[in-house]
């Protein structure tokens, strides 16, 4: 049996997630939040002890007061950072506990 129609698995995936946009931003958002070690590194990540998004706002529970207070004053670097790594624009703003 010879193949008409044969797509690359790249292209079917992509059509699946135009199809699937709540998908995708759930896709964007496991990334986005898998990143943070990556974007921040490891010594920040030792610090960090709980991460979750809830209505395009980063939550990070920090164990360390003048990590927080450093990381305040590079919120929106970290923003532009952590959405660009993700691929998409999921968060708009990141709250330090």
């Amino acid at each position: 049996m010879k193949r008409v129609n044969t797509q690359s698995i790249g292209s079917v995936l992509s059509d699946f997630f135009e199809q699937n946009p709540a998908l995708a931003d759930k896709l964007a958002e496991t990334r986005l939040m898998d990143s943070w070690n990556t974007v921040l590194g490891s010594c920040v990540s030792r610090f960090t002890d709980n991460l979750y998004i809830r209505k395009r706002t980063l939550y990070v529970k920090l164990t360390s007061s003048v990590l927080k207070s450093e990381l305040m004053l590079c919120r929106e670097q970290m923003i532009d950072k952590l959405n660009s790594h993700a691929g998409r624009n999921v968060i708009d703003n990141i709250i330090l506990l």
